[in-house]
């Protein structure tokens, strides 16, 4: 089995997410492949078989599945027309300071996101309100009228929550509780000093454990390194101030502890795949379009 790390493009640089509507009209599949980003399928019309690496998932009109990042899959149909909707998005950017411990819910370290299809198998309402959720961020991306991202933004958070309040397992809650809580003041600590260096010596001193344990600790439960992930919260602050403020990049870069030019490059390009300035140009074209 082969399988293809697809490259999703996004639309609008102002959203990690990509939506589209297929139609088949004959049997065929889609070869094996895996992205970073989860996706959502709804069914319109029709029957679609997608394949994990150890089970099968079969769905037809209004059924959902989710899939998470990273995870190997296909898709298959059978001959008669198929309608369904595929959402593709990108989890973490869609946390914000107020919601990024809810980040830990998803970060598939005990199980992978695949197992919350039960949710939509044994709960008729949670299945009818994410399919919705699917339709109208379709309608949203097709439309693309005023605060549309909001919009998406929100139904995104909802699609989350519904996962979230629907549970009734504990699959998602059950992934290491109480140890969240103690990262709290770790997760809160890094929001406050963006704008400094950070050390993984004060974050483990400040959990109250050794520096070689925390390490272990916080990749466990966040699904990435303290390094990776204080990286992440600098380049999403630097987003924000490259589209708010009238700032050089250089300025940018030592705003956010990043005074190392070539560092902060390096890891803009690897969260956003291009350059600050190809950033800024880019959003600020689409928000004049």
């Amino acid at each position: 089995m082969q399988a293809v790390r697809e490259k999703i493009e996004y639309e609008n640089p102002l959203l990690s997410l990509k939506i589209w509507q297929v139609t088949r009209n004959d049997s065929g599949s889609v070869d094996w492949h895996y992205h970073p980003e989860c996706e959502l399928l709804l069914v319109q019309r029709g029957r679609l078989d997608i394949d994990l690496s150890e089970e099968t998932y079969s769905i037809e009109d209004g059924d959902v599945v989710i899939l998470g990042n990273s995870q190997l899959h296909r898709d298959r149909s059978s001959s008669g027309v198929l309608e369904y909707i595929v959402l593709q998005f990108d989890l973490h950017t869609f946390f914000d300071q107020s919601t990024i411990p809810y980040l830990q819910y998803f970060n598939e370290t005990k199980v992978p996101l695949s197992a919350m299809n039960y949710v939509f198998r044994e709960n008729e309402q949670a299945r009818n309100e994410a399919a919705d959720c699917i339709r109208h961020i379709h309608q949203e991306a097709s439309r693309k009228e005023s605060g549309y991202e909001l919009a998406v933004n929100m139904l995104i958070k909802k699609l989350l929550l519904i996962l979230i309040r629907n549970d009734s397992r504990g699959l998602l809650a059950d992934q290491d509780r109480v140890e969240r809580i103690r990262l709290k003041p770790v997760l809160d600590y890094v929001e406050e000093k963006l704008d400094n260096r950070i050390a993984v010596e004060d974050a483990s001193r400040l959990a109250n454990m050794s520096y070689y344990y925390f390490v272990k600790f916080f990749k466990k439960i966040m699904g990435l390194s303290f390094t990776e992930y204080v990286n992440f919260r600098k380049i999403k602050r630097a987003e924000q101030l490259l589209l708010t403020r009238d700032m050089s990049v250089t300025e940018v870069g030592d705003q956010i502890g990043m005074a190392n030019m070539a560092h902060f490059y390096k890891m803009f390009k690897r969260f956003n795949g291009c350059s600050p300035k190809e950033f800024q140009r880019k959003m600020l074209a689409w928000g004049r379009g």
